[in-house]
């Protein structure tokens, strides 16, 4: 919006906020209101030049007059409109557009804009601020229409069916505004299957998703598809942490030599510095030792192998973010920002049952269920596949017997909400007590089943793990350890 619109364009009163309403006996209440979130969020928009986080906002109807304080709705107003210009949101745009709308004072000045920015460090609760929001002015509407209602009530003007319209027509307002818009006419979706359907029909059996590393995976998945939550369990010490670090490798390596490009992939390591996953990652794209490594023994030629794969990864899209104790909110939030700055192509976290609960009044399992449904969430609204690592209970190594889904650690939700669910075990009717045989050096049978694939068989799938290299591989191909 240039200045020459800006300057004709006629001045709306902005409607003030009732700071106080009736109550019961003739006492007043302070209307539903939290300015600590308004200003969170606000700086949220700030910080991050608008981006992602104003787009948000708009999917969510949110407007000025959701803000509480009137200098927050004219910030919001010329955020928005600093948007809609294509233009950055930040310290020095803002005061600007504020002072060229003449309403620079009514926001609280550049000194108020800037002690916004000063009240967060990161962005990660942007989403929950906006919740909190939303749902204050949505009680703030509620209280306004209900009072209005029994103003009406009393007065003796209207017939009872002009005003039971009239409520319903005001309930109906507010419900509408609630409601975000998600449904789409069917053109778009029909449209979007064709092209689907096609490319099934050109590909003629070959990976259409991101590749796994794993030939026999990858004939009855077609690799990892978009909008799909993976999920893979296993007990401790089976190898979640490294058949993920299978499926980095394929996404970045095995994709960039079959179509000259690597898939950026985000990785949430809750447990494991991303020092040691990356050094996982060298030894095993390398092929050496990582316990010799440990214990000092590699002679110059492995050296020289890990430097060419430190080289190699160097420049690679992979990113790792290994800071313990995340809820979901956070990691959506950092998600979604690195989506919008390199337009990921997977995420890994490991695992589910480290991520914090944003709530910890209410159950584990609780906790763990809405991480589950958020990773799911998180796979659809970015539209890439999202593989969630997860843990086991000791039931099937208890009764040597193979894994099931109704085995996973303190959520059933997972197994609902996952589109594939992916189990690592022991050749059936071996238990953690029985020593394991190599099969070749280095190498120990491992089956990963198949449980559930909404969009395509099941089954069991023979590998072998690579306990030197950390690494999964098929039997038909054995690299053995430098």
């Amino acid at each position: 919006m240039s200045t020459t619109k800006t300057d004709q364009k006629p001045r709306r009163a902005r409607k003030e906020q009732t700071a106080v309403l009736p109550g019961a006996g003739g006492s007043e209440r302070v209307a539903p209101h939290n300015l600590d979130a308004e200003q969170g969020l606000l700086a949220s928009i700030i910080l991050e030049g608008g981006g992602d986080i104003l787009t948000q906002c708009q999917a969510s109807k949110i407007r000025p007059e959701y803000f509480f304080s009137t200098a927050h709705q004219v910030i919001y107003e010329a955020a928005l409109e600093l948007n809609m210009d294509g233009k950055s949101v930040d310290e020095i745009t803002l005061p600007e557009m504020l002072h060229r709308k003449g309403e620079l004072a009514a926001a609280g000045g550049p000194a108020y804009i800037n002690e916004l920015t000063r009240r967060i460090e990161v962005t990660a609760h942007a989403v929950h601020w906006m919740e909190i929001v939303r749902e204050k002015y949505f009680r703030r509407k509620l209280i306004t229409t209900a009072t209005g209602t029994v103003e009406k009530a009393f007065s003796p003007g209207d017939s009872i069916d002009q005003l039971l319209e009239a409520v319903e027509r005001s309930f109906f307002e507010i419900t509408q505004d609630k409601i975000t818009d998600s449904a789409k006419h069917v053109a778009g979706p029909l449209k979007e299957a064709v092209v689907l359907m096609n490319t099934l029909i050109n590909s003629r059996g070959a990976i259409t998703g991101v590749p796994t590393g794993l030939v026999d995976l990858d004939k009855m998945t077609y690799g990892f598809h978009p909008g799909q939550m993976i999920v893979v369990a296993a007990r401790p010490g089976m190898g979640k942490t490294s058949i993920a670090l299978n499926f980095i490798e394929a996404a970045l390596f095995d994709a960039k030599k079959k179509t000259g490009k690597a898939i950026p992939v985000l990785m949430f390591s809750l447990e494991m510095p991303a020092r040691e996953l990356a050094l996982r990652l060298m030894c095993s794209r390398a092929g050496v030792n990582l316990r010799k490594l440990s214990e000092g023994f590699v002679n110059r030629e492995s050296l020289a192998d890990i430097a060419s794969a430190e080289a190699e990864y160097r420049d690679m899209p992979l990113f790792i973010d290994d800071a313990g104790g995340q809820n979901i909110l956070e990691i959506r939030a950092k998600s979604r920002r690195l989506h919008a700055q390199h337009k990921l192509g997977m995420i890994v976290i490991d695992y589910i049952q480290l991520i914090n609960g944003t709530d910890s009044s209410v159950a584990r399992e609780q906790q763990i269920a809405e991480a589950s449904r958020a990773i799911k969430a998180m796979a659809k609204e970015f539209g890439i596949p999202v593989v969630a690592l997860a843990q086991l209970n000791r039931k099937s190594e208890d009764e040597a017997r193979q894994p099931r889904m109704s085995d996973l650690r303190e959520s059933g939700s997972i197994e609902q909400d996952a589109d594939v669910v992916l189990l690592i075990s022991r050749p059936t009717g071996k238990t953690k007590d029985d020593e394991e045989v190599e099969v070749g050096p280095g190498l120990v049978k491992r089956e990963l089943i198949i449980a559930k694939q909404r969009s395509g068989p099941t089954g069991e799938i023979p590998l072998y793990f690579n306990r030197a290299l950390t690494k999964f591989v098929t039997p038909e191909k054995q690299p053995g350890p430098a």
